[in-house]
């Protein structure tokens, strides 16, 4: 194992020269000491050759060699550093176009199809901070139905289940890609019931971006969700809370605006469209203690839902 790292991080030397070099033969062969070591030196670099303190300063050069080596390795620990600096790079909205134009997004995007659990947190990761670009998103789309089979896929509650929701939610902060999570409601609505209080807020986002659609309306009132009630308690954590009545008042806004079917026979008992939208007297009992919420927010949006 060690010699075979060590070939990986000579053929890195002459791809990235010597100051990565350096840099990522600390990460593959020390423990923690020299990783954290590492970390120290790429924050206070040594000499004019070891990796820029920010990764705002790193040129257009040292991400085409970067990308590079995420194609010419198959060493997870390497990948996962390469990663970790570009994803770091990205945070800059320079960066993001520089990595678009080299052909970044498709070279990263296309490590999600085979690679490490750990690596593909870190891709997905990376894949987050790009699409904060409207141009990003237009290439990072073609893999939104993959992140959502990661998801669905990934051990509950973990960091890459977590990494791919955070991935979808800014995908879903327009409605031009909604389409494409339809499939995935199901998953999404399990994860609500079945999540860490982590994992409930962040599916919230998602799920609060979709319901804001119109056209994801009947698909959402046909999902099933028999727990979903219990969300709508005082005792609950008041993030998860504001966003579960933000859904809630979205989808029961876009009901009365005429918008999906209004047919009750074709829902379940357990569909959203019966536990929201019908007359449900747990429902409304359960909005009744609400208005006595101390959070404003929270109040507003039961008001929201009452008067609509």
């Amino acid at each position: 194992m060690g010699e075979r790292r060590g070939a990986v991080v000579r053929a890195a030397a002459i791809v990235l020269g010597a100051g990565a070099c350096y840099y990522l033969w600390q990460l593959a062969t020390g423990g923690r000491r020299r990783q954290r070591a590492a970390v120290r030196a790429a924050r206070s670099p040594p000499s004019d050759n070891s990796l820029p303190a920010s990764a705002h300063t790193v040129d257009a050069d040292a991400i085409q060699k970067l990308l590079h080596l995420l194609q010419v390795t198959d060493d997870p620990l390497i990948q996962e550093q390469a990663l970790i600096t570009l994803s770091n790079s990205a945070a800059f909205s320079v960066n993001q176009d520089i990595i678009r134009n080299l052909d970044g997004l498709t070279i990263i995007g296309g490590m999600l199809s085979d690679c490490a659990p750990k690596v593909k947190e870190k891709v997905l990761n990376t894949l987050n901070n790009l699409s904060m670009n409207i141009k990003n998103q237009e290439v990072i789309q073609v893999y939104i139905t993959q992140v959502c089979r990661n998801v669905e896929s990934a051990p509950l509650n973990s960091d890459l289940q977590l990494a791919g929701l955070r991935l979808l939610t800014n995908m879903s902060v327009t409605s031009d890609y909604h389409h494409k999570m339809i499939d995935s409601i199901p998953c999404f609505l399990h994860l609500l019931s079945a999540g860490t209080e982590r994992t409930q807020i962040q599916v919230l986002k998602v799920l609060v971006n979709l319901s804001a659609n119109a056209a994801l309306t009947r698909h959402l009132l046909r999902a099933e969700a028999p727990s979903l009630l219990s969300l709508f308690d005082s005792c609950m954590n008041s993030d998860i809370l504001l966003r579960i009545l933000t859904f809630a008042a979205n989808v029961k806004k876009k009901v009365n605006d005429g918008e999906g079917s209004t047919i009750q026979d074709q829902y379940s008992k357990d569909s959203i469209f019966v536990t929201l939208c019908r007359d449900s007297t747990s429902f409304a009992q359960k909005l009744a203690a609400l208005l006595h919420h101390p959070n404003s927010e929270v109040r507003e949006q039961v008001v929201r839902i009452l008067t609509q």
